[in-house]
């Protein structure tokens, strides 16, 4: 029974899912209302790299949650806000392109160079001024990961069965007292 099991382990390796973190997340106030500041860190797995390069495009999406908290109720839902960079490969050109939510795109050399907008994206305004209370304390969660169901539909199965495809990080939460600048 023993060789069995040990036989079914070098057929069938145990696969783990692709893990990103949360370096670092905080809100910041500017004169147009509160911007996230985050960054992440994470390494593509050789499946998701061979995909990009082969020209699939990929969607990776920041999310970002705004509540209050309440003593009385459940936590008041405020703010859900989220950024997504789409990340292809060019065959004619020979260069990467990443989109930010769709419209502003670029052209990079490398996919390392296109990845730094994933790893460490542009502080996007969450909130508006005055529509956070002043004073008030607010949790706050921020997360990356990659958006499935943006593939084309022949890879979303195979994405579906391999863990390779599941990149995505757990919640980072923090609080935050809201202040006029």
């Amino acid at each position: 029974m023993a060789w069995f099991i040990l036989l079914s382990l070098l057929i069938f390796p145990v696969a783990n899912a692709a893990e990103a973190e949360v370096t670092s997340a905080r809100l910041e106030s500017s004169e147009e209302g509160y911007r996230i500041a985050t960054s992440f860190a994470f390494e593509l797995g050789h499946g998701l790299e061979d995909a990009i390069t082969r020209g699939i495009p990929m969607v990776f999406t920041t999310e970002v949650e705004l509540s209050r908290p309440r003593w009385y109720w459940f936590d008041e839902k405020t703010i859900r806000s989220s950024q997504t960079v789409k990340i292809a490969y060019n065959l004619w050109t020979r260069q990467y392109t990443a989109a930010i939510n769709g419209s502003l795109q670029q052209n990079f050399n490398s996919l390392d160079e296109a990845l730094a907008l994933v790893l460490r994206p542009r502080r996007w305004l969450v909130a508006e001024r005055g529509v956070l209370t002043n004073g008030a304390v607010y949790n706050v969660a921020v997360r990356l990961r990659l958006d499935l169901n943006q593939l084309p539909k022949p890879f979303l199965i195979n994405a579906l069965n391999n863990s390779d495809w599941r990149l995505s990080s757990d919640w980072k939460r923090f609080t935050f007292k809201a202040e006029d600048k």
